[in-house]
């Protein structure tokens, strides 16, 4: 497999786990793809944002700094993240 197909399923699977950690959290099901704005699109607050934050940390079993969510906007942008963090681990 090449490097780009990889890393496309490596963010495939994580916006996945974004879309399911969101649902968990939210308790209603969403449609999300790497474009979805996280706070308007899903209508997810600070506090729900920081709840499918720790839902992911857990899933993943990695810590995601907080000052890293700052530049966090789209599922695309955490699933980024999380991938970045995951190589890094």
């Amino acid at each position: 497999m090449g490097g780009s197909l990889m890393v496309e399923l490596a963010t495939d699977l994580t916006v996945r786990e974004v879309a399911r950690a969101a649902e968990t959290v939210l308790g209603r099901s969403v449609q999300v793809t790497p474009d979805t704005d996280i706070a308007r699109d899903l209508a997810v607050d600070s506090l729900a944002l920081m709840n499918i934050v720790m839902e992911l940390e857990d899933r993943f079993d990695l810590s995601i700094p907080l000052d890293r969510l700052a530049t966090v906007q789209t599922v695309g942008d955490l699933s980024d993240l999380i991938n970045k963090l995951r190589i890094k681990a």
